[in-house]
Formats: C-alpha cells, sequence, structure tokens
C-alpha cells in the first residue's frame, strides 16, 4: 500500500523527466571543482545537490499540476492523470509541495549560505509559470528558468560565491544555464504542439497557440539554436578542449534530428523529440564535459 502510494507520488511529479536537467546541477559542481579547487566535488556535496535538485523540482511540478486542475480535467491528454482522475487528492498534493520546498531549503542549508539565500527564487518563479502561460507565452521561457538554476545552484554548492563583476569560469556557467533555458523553452514550445486546440479554446497562451504550429517550430529552432551558440561560449569560457568540442558536434547532431523529425502535431514524433533526443542532449552534454575535465 505505501510502496503504491510512493509510486503514484513519483507518477504525479513525473519523477522519469528529473533526467532532463539533473545533469546540469551535477556539471555546475564538477566545474566549479575541478576549474576552481583542481579536485572532484566531496561525496556529501554531490549528495546535497541531488537532494536539493530533487526538491525544487517535486515542488515546481506539484504546484503547477495544483494550479491546472481544472484545466487538465477538461483536457482529454491529461485527464487521467492523479490529479485530475482524483487518484491524489489535494491534501496529499499540498503535503508534497511542503515536503518537497522543506528538501530544497534544508539541502540548500546544509551546503552553505549563499545556496540557503537565493533558494527561495527557485519557490518564487515556480509559482509565477502556471499562472503566467495564462497571460504570455514567455511562459516557456520561465519554465526553462526554473531548470537553468541547476548549473549556477551546482556551482555556489561548490564555491560558496558568486563575483562582481563575476569571473570568467562564473560567466561560464551563466552562459550554460542560459543554454538550458533556451534548450527547455524550445523542446517546451515542441511539447506544446500536442495541445495547440486545447489551449486556444480555453485561452493559454503558448507560443503554438498564439503563433501557429508553424512559426512556433521555428521559434523552436531558434532557441535551440541559441542554446548551441551558448554551449560553444560555455567551451571557450571554461577552456574547454577537443572532448568537449566532439560532444558539441553530437549535440547538435541530435538537436538537428529532433527538428527534422517534428515537423507537425504528430504525437509519436512529438513524444520521442521530447523525451528521448533530449535526454539524450542532456546526458551527452554531462558524459563529454566530464570526459574532457577528467582526461
Amino acid at each position: 500500500m505505501v510502496l503504491g502510494r510512493v509510486g503514484l507520488y513519483a507518477d504525479f511529479v513525473v519523477l522519469k523527466h528529473t533526467v532532463f536537467a539533473i545533469p546540469f546541477a551535477y556539471l555546475g559542481a564538477l566545474l566549479a571543482s575541478i576549474l576552481s579547487l583542481k579536485s572532484l566535488p566531496a561525496v556529501n556535496i554531490l549528495f546535497w545537490v541531488g537532494l536539493a535538485f530533487f526538491g525544487a523540482r517535486s515542488g515546481a511540478m506539484a504546484i503547477n499540476n495544483l494550479v491546472d486542475l481544472d484545466i487538465d480535467r477538461k483536457n482529454p491528454r491529461t485527464a487521467n492523470r492523479p490529479l485530475p482522475a482524483g487518484l491524489i487528492h489535494k491534501s496529499e498534493v499540498y503535503m508534497i509541495i511542503a515536503v518537497s520546498y522543506a528538501v530544497l531549503f534544508a539541502s540548500a542549508y546544509m551546503l552553505n549560505e549563499l545556496c540557503l539565500a537565493l533558494s527561495p527564487l527557485v519557490l518564487i518563479t515556480s509559482v509565477i509559470y502556471p499562472y503566467l502561460k495564462r497571460f504570455s507565452w514567455a511562459s516557456h521561457l520561465i519554465l526553462g528558468l526554473n531548470l537553468g538554476y541547476a548549473p549556477i545552484g551546482g556551482w555556489i554548492a561548490v564555491t560558496g560565491t558568486l563575483h562582481l563583476p563575476p569571473t570568467i569560469h562564473e560567466l561560464g556557467v551563466f552562459a550554460l544555464a542560459l543554454a538550458v533555458i533556451f534548450w527547455v523553452a524550445g523542446f517546451d514550445v515542441i511539447y506544446s504542439l500536442l495541445d495547440v486546440e486545447f489551449d486556444r479554446r480555453h485561452g493559454l497562451h503558448s507560443i503554438p497557440a498564439s503563433l501557429g504550429v508553424e512559426r512556433a517550430l521555428q521559434i523552436s529552432a531558434i532557441f535551440h539554436a541559441l542554446m548551441f551558440l551558448l554551449l560553444i561560449a560555455s567551451h571557450l569560457l571554461f577552456g574547454l578542449g577537443d572532448l568537449f568540442a566532439l560532444g558539441l558536434v553530437v549535440i547538435g547532431a541530435l538537436l538537428i534530428y529532433e527538428h527534422w523529425i517534428v515537423t507537425g502535431v504528430d504525437p509519436e514524433r512529438i513524444g520521442v523529440a521530447f523525451l528521448r533526443v533530449n535526454a539524450c542532449v542532456s546526458t551527452s552534454l554531462l558524459v563529454f564535459i566530464v570526459a574532457d575535465l577528467i582526461i
């Protein structure tokens, strides 16, 4: 019974999608440790970074699902999700939110003072996102920001500082964070193609609903081109070598493939692009940067 509820909660916050962004939190920690301290990050830091990310993401998903409850009940694609289907009660969602952010703030406290001071930003933008999509297509970028915190958080977890003006390596981590923002916004635009007609009928301002499918695909491609340029900037600012350059080729090929297979509102192709291709993008980035740093 207990395990069944835990599994339901994991499904509720779509735990499997953690693979999209948690590599960036660990990348921030690894880059800070190796470039600044000339050593691998301590195991306890990696533990608290992972736990903080888990809390932040789970809390954000729970808030989004709670705010969107009435909309999800009306949408045939989402009506069978745990909350609109009545498998989870609102009281349980409030509990998930409270526990998730308690985990985030406790983990930030265990890391350092700056992590703790900045951690409320994650909660603020997590609350803004589900409401903003009722007014503006910029919600895609706010969703990206919610995951773009990851590399900066990992960096601060190790160093405990950010400088003004930023150091060249800090500029690198900011470029990496911006890359995450545009990457997430780009694939979220693709994912929102699934609801383009529903969003129009119910006044939701996704880019496909606001500008049409063809323009949305063009904007998604622009977002991913910006992501790729920012990864190149990160490569230069961090002073990484040929292995990461090879990784950039792989990531570029994956992004091209993503936009090649998605040509319209085809749920099967969108599913492959959204989940499988982007999981490969994030893991490739982690593998090639780590290999470059170590070798």
